[in-house]
């Protein structure tokens, strides 16, 4: 059985970049779309908020003051209670190498900035379906 066609509307988003113009236009354009979205400015904070609160999705950007994106979500992946939560890398730094480099951490995908507001609700769309298809299959195993 197919996933619901639209889960924006139910989904709680945790946005992370420490650029507050990139936070307030990603939290706005995702609750335009029904999100309920969550921001945090470091990974510290995510940290923090992340003991009480799971998200259906993680956007991430991978230069974080301290501790950077990519190391958070090695973290957060091995974290039995977390590890299922999509992460998605936000990335002014469009170099050779980057995209694989966020794979390999655990992003399920990769976004560069400045950030397509057109694009974005799709491409978490799709992340979330994708994430419901691999709970509805691995609840058959």
């Amino acid at each position: 059985m197919p996933p619901p066609a639209d889960l924006l509307p139910s989904s709680r988003i945790l946005v992370v970049d420490d650029t507050p113009a990139n936070l307030a236009l990603a939290a706005v354009v995702l609750e335009v779309s029904g999100c309920q979205v969550l921001t945090a400015e470091s990974a510290e904070q995510a940290q923090s908020l992340l003991i009480t609160v799971v998200p259906d999705l993680i956007l991430m950007d991978v230069a974080l003051p301290g501790m950077d994106g990519l190391t958070l979500t090695r973290l957060l992946k091995a974290d039995k209670r977390l590890q299922h939560v999509p992460v998605i890398a936000l990335t002014a730094f469009a170099m050779d190498g980057d995209e694989f480099r966020a794979l390999q951490a655990g992003c399920e995908g990769y976004i560069t900035k400045p950030i397509d507001t057109r694009s974005l609700p799709a491409q978490i769309e799709q992340a979330l379906q994708r994430a419901a298809r691999r709970r509805e299959e691995a609840a058959r195993d």
